[in-house]
């Protein structure tokens, strides 16, 4: 089986008509893999109706191509939910997708993130706080993720970039189009230097329905979510709900009792959220829930050769107590040298998969020993 085989079986299932998510990970946790998922729906596509198996039959030549051309592009990548390095905080939401359409670095999300949302027509004030709290953290090591949207989202992914970080746009339409169009510039520069990621196959145009399905991604792959102004009806209580209904932080910032966005702010803050004033408290918060992704990232990698995975909808393992195996972050110390090095060029002299490096190069900086500068580089400190 060829790997164009595989991305068209991936493809032609995810386009398929009536092929739920639940239902598309029960199938690949029975059957093994894409090429054998397909295989059984054509010869059995009994309760997914005539669309579904017209598709199946005779899939619409015209849409593969325009979504493998684009797959064609360097940068670009299909992250399936069988591939090792497929975020395993994504395991433990409801609904879990099955596979992201990625422009940019797919191994930043394995890092630990920090989702930040807010208001749309957010004050001066609002922008001034998303872009002081995302460079604190992104500073601090944390990815900023958020959806790309106008106002807080925007002015969060910039600051992130400001200070040489990389981002994560969580996108509501294809990976190729972008919301809103002001955005352009944007988009590029967080592909060029982030992620930008979306459940949707090239080509989407947005939807209103995507935006709660792309905000229940951005809850999922943050360690913790900060709220920042956002009305009573605000798309970012949706993802804070989505944040704690998946046992994650959320975190509000307070405003003024005269500006109407800050009652949804207020309204979580009633309710239990924690109440943040400055960046460093989200950060004492977080560092033990960083500290417990990359061991579990570690474990699960570990158990895995370098190109396995496990099967699709296998649940995440439980936190491990043990740390991970140090031989391997000793031969890791030694391939660094003394030069800043990229997360490909340690790839080339290890040998290890990008995976499993993201993992241990996480580790070592929670650790004080490595130390991550702009471009995706990294060098020993210790």
């Amino acid at each position: 089986m060829s790997d164009t085989d595989a991305l068209r079986a991936w493809l032609t299932l995810l386009h398929t008509p009536g092929l739920g998510l639940s239902s598309l990970r029960e199938r690949l946790a029975a059957d093994g893999d894409a090429v054998a998922v397909l295989a059984h729906l054509r010869r059995s596509p009994a309760g997914l109706g005539e669309a579904a198996g017209a598709w199946l039959t005779c899939p619409d030549e015209a849409r593969l191509t325009r979504d493998m051309t684009w797959l064609a592009t360097p940068g670009h990548r299909l992250l399936c939910c069988t591939d090792a390095d497929f975020p395993p905080l994504l395991g433990h939401i409801p609904q879990p997708p099955v596979a992201l359409f990625i422009a940019g670095d797919a191994s930043l999300l394995l890092h630990p993130q920090v989702a930040i949302v807010g208001a749309r027509g957010a004050t001066a004030g609002g922008l001034a706080h998303a872009r002081r709290f995302a460079m604190a953290l992104a500073q601090a090591g944390f990815v900023i993720t958020s959806g790309m949207a106008d106002g807080v989202d925007g002015a969060a992914h910039a600051a992130a970039l400001a200070v040489d970080a990389p981002t994560i746009a969580v996108v509501g339409t294809g990976p190729d189009r972008v919301y809103p169009h002001k955005h352009q510039a944007l988009a590029q520069a967080i592909a060029a230097r982030g992620a930008v990621v979306s459940e949707f196959p090239p080509g989407t145009a947005p939807r209103a329905d995507h935006f709660p399905r792309r905000n229940r991604l951005i809850a999922g792959l943050s360690l913790g979510t900060l709220v920042i102004e956002a009305g009573l009806k605000s798309g970012s209580l949706i993802t804070a709900r989505l944040a704690g209904e998946q046992g994650r932080e959320v975190f509000a910032l307070p405003g003024s009792v005269d500006n109407p966005l800050a009652r949804g702010c207020h309204r979580l803050i009633r309710e239990g959220v924690r109440l943040v004033e400055e960046p460093a408290e989200l950060i004492e918060t977080l560092v033990p829930a960083a500290r417990a992704l990359g061991l579990e990232l570690a474990a699960r990698l570990a158990k895995l050769p370098v190109s396995a995975a496990p099967p699709c909808g296998t649940p995440a393992p439980d936190t491990p107590s043990m740390p991970p195996a140090r031989p391997e972050h000793h031969r890791l110390r030694q391939a660094m040298g003394h030069d800043p090095a990229t997360l490909d060029e340690l790839a080339s002299r290890t040998g290890l998969a990008p995976a499993a490096l993201s993992s241990m190069l996480l580790m070592l900086e929670l650790e004080g020993q490595v130390e991550s500068l702009p471009g995706n580089r990294y060098h020993c400190v210790a």
